[in-house]
């Protein structure tokens, strides 16, 4: 006995030419705009504005947390200080995600726990390009027609089979 059955009547066929990226919470629907898009986007849009001010009430409980703790008033600054630089940071490099890929990976991932605590930034990033576009929309739009053009550009240049070609008769 096989540990596996293969099924000959089913036939897995993967479309020829290059396939969209998919969008985390939009699939590949980004693409013609279908499969419920709208709505998608407007639920991104809704989900990330609330989980931002979802984080800002846990942040506000956090520096009462330090306030009834009694710390002093220059570790109150220096945490309002750090949560704001590290917000800005994660806000423009999440902004900057959506329209280009990053130049060095290895500096995106070492500025990973920095964005972690500036998540209220990436959140309002999300939440301010979902409004217009699915986040990434652009970028992935045009690494796929860029992808496509070339696909149909080598296509089209290619001659065929050579053996179903028709052979030319020979002048005498």
């Amino acid at each position: 006995m096989s540990d596996h059955t293969s099924d000959t009547n089913t036939t897995i066929s993967t479309p020829a030419g290059p396939q969209p990226e998919p969008i985390r919470f939009f699939g590949t629907t980004w693409v013609g705009h279908d499969g419920g898009y709208g709505l998608r986007r407007a639920g991104v849009a809704v989900g990330s504005l609330a989980s931002a001010v979802a984080g800002a009430f846990v942040l506000r409980f956090a520096y009462e947390g330090l306030a009834v703790a009694d710390v002093g008033g220059f570790v109150n600054a220096l945490v309002v200080v750090m949560f704001a630089v590290c917000t800005a940071i994660a806000f423009s490099r999440t902004w900057q995600g959506f329209t280009r890929r990053p130049a060095d990976p290895a500096r995106e991932d070492a500025l990973r726990s920095l964005k972690a605590i500036g998540f209220i930034g990436s959140l309002l990033a999300y939440f301010l390009r979902s409004l217009t576009e699915a986040p990434g929309e652009k970028l992935l739009r045009a690494e796929y027609e860029t992808a496509l053009a070339r696909y149909e550009k080598r296509r089209s240049t290619r001659a065929g089979n050579p053996a179903a070609r028709k052979k030319k008769p020979k002048r005498p």
